[in-house]
């Protein structure tokens, strides 16, 4: 009976520390959730005033609380808060700071993914078209916060031990993340590489225009220089 108390004893210690620690991160990633929303909202809203062009997209849609997508001229800039909470990897170097070896719980976290799609993909319903994963922001118990990705997100925001999210810190990730989708210009392939193209191919492009479209046509994101992680 004793060794069953103590299995039951342990049980009970997960629920109330691993268990209650993810649910306490799942509840405050779902709070930054809606913070970057009502930022990038707000950071529409400035953007617009001086656009005098209304050809220019410029609007947000609400997916519900896990989702939302910003549409800025020909990109569309999508935001999905995981429902799930991870661990890092052991083979991460982070294990090695301080900072988490003293503190096994600060290496949970909620993320954030953003994705930059085309805006035509969605509004034309291309579902082959190709998005690209080009950030995603941490978030952990202490509410601390890192941020890989690409360009300007992939080293700015990686002081994680001392580092909280507030709503500049929200503004400028958004902005960075904004730019960086508005210079990340659509390219066209090799002619070589689509040179050739079948009968049905070319039946499936006249009847509907659905071809396939990505910011790097003909190329995958991770055969490029810049590594995400």
């Amino acid at each position: 009976m004793a060794v069953k108390d103590e299995t039951r004893q342990g049980i009970l210690d997960l629920i109330t520390g691993k268990a209650s620690l993810k649910q306490d991160i799942a509840d405050y990633s779902q709070e930054i959730m809606a913070l970057f929303a009502d930022t990038m909202r707000d950071e529409l809203a400035k953007l617009e005033i001086d656009i005098k062009d209304n050809r220019v997209r410029m609007r947000i849609e609400d997916k519900g609380k896990f989702e939302f997508r910003a549409y800025i001229g020909s990109d569309v800039l999508i935001f999905q808060l995981h429902r799930n909470v991870f661990r890092l990897p052991d083979e991460n170097p982070m294990w090695k700071t301080p900072y988490l070896s003293n503190d096994e719980a600060c290496g949970y976290f909620g993320i954030i993914n953003i994705y930059n799609f085309l805006a035509e993909s969605f509004e034309q319903n291309r579902s082959n078209d190709p998005g690209y994963l080009i950030g995603r922001v941490f978030m952990n118990k202490d509410r601390h916060f890192m941020v890989e990705g690409k360009g300007r997100l992939g080293f700015l925001f990686r002081d994680l031990p001392t580092s909280e999210i507030t709503e500049d810190i929200v503004r400028r990730i958004l902005q960075i993340s904004i730019a960086y989708a508005i210079e990340f210009d659509l390219i066209t392939p090799p002619y070589e590489m689509v040179q050739e193209v079948s009968v049905m191919q070319i039946q499936h492009i006249s009847s509907n225009l659905h071809v396939a479209t990505g910011k790097r046509l003909g190329f995958r994101f991770s055969s490029e220089n810049e590594d995400v992680f």
